[in-house]
């Protein structure tokens, strides 16, 4: 208890700051500041999101975690404020390097001096639970060295005590709260960071998911390979991977790799996984999604989050993600309604709802990401949430949040992509591998017929469309 107290001291101590510096900036006294003592360096004004970030930055791992999703969901957030939060990726001030050598050796019973051939001082990266450094084996690998930050979990559960208390009051205070599911999120969020936090189980998760790639025959989609004896709960070496985060556009172009192929092939080994075998990458966020150039191939980092789903909910799942490529949104709503996402069942006039369903998410299914204006849609959806009571469980947010991320990287690199109207990406459903992975077909069949039928007319109008140009 003394440990929750003296974070919620701490906190209320970095929120006064915040206020502190949003006063220093906005009435002149740092720029005259910096007049008077003639600084060499060019004045910088210190906006809004910049201060919010070093809050988020200084208040630790669970707020660097929500700095996180907004730098990745600008449809959801200002531009200006998931610019700023992409330092919360992989840029957060790192912990300084005795301490790093310190757990190493306490981990793998022998100092860096001896465990490699050679160490870099400078992290490759340092985000919310761990830095990364380069390193050499002594047989010449090139790994990359996880080391947990020193001092988390305590934070952690301390964070998770008054996030837990503030879902309840804000969910008894605000309909849009209970909508949101705000005590679902706050659980699953306890979960996954725990989870985050034993290396052991990531590392798992790793082969795990190498392993799924084999067994679909996906060669240019990986995942790191653990170095066995080299792992701890706290402690993580890997096998490096050289390439560019997901939304480097300049980097990717440079390298000569076709980003929108391999933004594509990565999505689809992400739903191959999550509907075939009920595992998905949970955080892939710009930061663990790498395009990779020599040979060309997607790299996935950090499976301390992963996704699981039980048998039922796996076909939950599916069928709402289907029921949007095949534009059947009477099917969404029955799934909707099955789940128990939509909660004002008293009265409901299913008719409405369907029609409600078709004019909000018709534009993500019919339209490109480059002709999507979220701040168009997101008012009419949040109306429509709270006509029927909308919430979704846990489950699906995090497949949400994924499907936010990816949303990002097309709207960068491949414009022209719709996710919900590409049969490629979930053409596998009609592979063999489909029937091994234990589908039940009576239930799925009608919207893979007409996912199907819409991707043949799709096909004969583009067809079509250049036969006349040929003309």
């Amino acid at each position: 208890m003394f440990r929750v107290i003296g974070r919620a001291f701490k906190i209320a101590l970095l929120l006064t700051w915040m206020f502190w510096a949003w006063v220093y900036s906005k009435t002149g006294i740092r720029r005259l500041v910096w007049r008077v003592f003639r600084s060499k360096q060019p004045y910088e004004p210190l906006h809004n999101e910049r201060i919010v970030r070093l809050t988020f930055e200084a208040m630790g791992p669970t707020f660097i975690k929500l700095g996180q999703v907004v730098a990745s969901s600008p449809g959801l957030f200002p531009k200006r404020y998931s610019d700023e939060f992409q330092r919360c990726l992989d840029r957060v001030r790192p912990f300084p390097l005795p301490q790093l050598e310190a757990i190493v050796a306490a981990e793998l019973g022998q100092p860096i001096d001896d465990l490699f051939a050679s160490f870099e001082p400078e992290p490759l990266g340092s985000a919310s639970v761990a830095q990364v450094h380069a390193a050499t084996l002594v047989d010449g690998s090139e790994v990359v060295v996880k080391v947990q930050r020193p001092g988390i979990l305590p934070v952690v559960e301390a964070d998770l005590w008054w996030m837990r208390r503030g879902a309840w009051v804000t969910e008894k205070l605000f309909k849009g709260a209970r909508l949101a599911n705000m005590s679902g999120v706050i659980e699953d969020f306890n979960r996954t960071i725990h989870e985050e936090l034993d290396f052991c189980k990531e590392a798992s998760n790793l082969r795990e998911f190498n392993g799924l790639m084999k067994k679909y025959g996906v060669e240019d989609v990986k995942a790191p390979w653990p170095v066995d004896d080299l792992v701890t709960r706290r402690v993580l070496v890997m096998e490096r991977f050289r390439g560019f985060k997901a939304d480097d556009v300049a980097g990717i172009a440079s390298a000569g790799i076709d980003a929108e192929t391999y933004l594509r092939r990565g999505l689809r080994a992400w739903l191959m996984t999550m509907m075939l075998d009920g595992f998905f990458h949970g955080d892939a966020h710009a930061g663990n999604l790498m395009m990779l150039a020599d040979p060309p191939a997607v790299g996935l980092l950090d499976f301390g989050i992963i996704g699981r789903f039980t048998n039922a909910q796996r076909h939950q799942v599916m069928r709402y993600v289907l029921a949007f490529s095949a534009k059947d949104y009477e099917a969404l709503a029955d799934v909707m309604v099955e789940i128990g996402a939509v909660t004002a069942n008293k009265g409901l006039n299913k008719d409405e709802l369907v029609s409600d369903l078709e004019r909000v998410y018709g534009p993500l299914v019919e339209k490109n990401l480059a002709d999507i204006r979220y701040e168009e849609l997101l008012p009419d959806i949040t109306k429509v949430a709270y006509r029927y009571g909308i919430t979704l469980p846990s489950e699906f947010l995090l497949i949400l949040k994924q499907l936010l991320f990816f949303d990002r990287y097309a709207k960068l690199n491949a414009p022209n992509l719709n996710v919900f109207g590409d049969f490629y990406l979930v053409d596998f459903l009609f592979s063999p591998l489909a029937l091994n992975a234990g589908l039940d077909f009576n239930v799925l069949a009608p919207l893979l017929k007409k996912i199907q039928a819409r991707f043949a007319e799709q096909q004969q109008a583009d067809a079509g469309s250049t036969s006349v140009q040929s003309a």
